[in-house]
């Protein structure tokens, strides 16, 4: 695979990324309980140099194709990180603005006891990233933690929606999911 094969679009880099590096065949329990004959382990897709280029662009248009102009980004560590940086990372390369911050799974004992790491300032608009959504139930937690500091959530964008209803859930809850892929799209072909 030429990951930097000119005639290819970010978006079919990134889907053979993902399906060589992160995609898994097999029997798997899911963090949600239930099982699956796939596993998509995005973190060795987001944590690669290749990765984090193709995730910042992909991530950031696809924040303008949203309408969404968030003063930062970020959700629960350790998943939504490297997202989080990679897309703030490629704003900053086009003179844009665009801070990460990280959710802690607890507040620290010590120092500031921040639960909220990074460039997160409250009575902003933020979007909650991830790297995998499955149930929603990280995104939902992340948006909780958010909104008790005071953030307008403008929606949740992920790499890879597992179309396992997770995406519903979040709507539900009057959150709009934007995924790069579907499962579906990275198990076809």
């Amino acid at each position: 695979m030429n990951h930097s094969d000119p005639t290819m679009s970010d978006r079919e880099r990134l889907r053979e990324l993902l399906v060589s590096r992160s995609v898994r065949r097999g029997d798997f329990v899911l963090a949600s309980g239930a099982r699956s004959t796939h596993y998509v382990d995005a973190r060795t897709t987001t944590m690669s140099g290749a990765g984090q280029v193709l995730i910042g662009r992909l991530g950031l248009a696809s924040l303008d194709a949203a309408g969404w102009e968030p003063a930062s980004l970020g959700g629960l560590t350790l998943g939504a990180d490297p997202v989080a940086y990679a897309i703030a990372h490629a704003a900053g390369l086009v003179g844009r603005e665009l801070d990460a911050f990280t959710i802690r799974k607890e507040a620290k004992s010590h120092g500031t006891g921040r639960l909220i790491e990074g460039g997160f300032r409250s009575d902003t608009d933020v979007v909650v990233v991830e790297d995998v959504v499955t149930s929603g139930e990280s995104a939902l937690r992340a948006i909780e933690a958010l909104e008790e500091s005071r953030a307008r959530i403008l929606g949740v964008l992920a790499v890879v929606d597992r179309d396992a209803g997770g995406r519903e859930r979040l709507e539900k809850a009057g959150y709009p999911l934007v995924a790069l892929f579907t499962t579906a799209e990275l198990l076809q072909g």
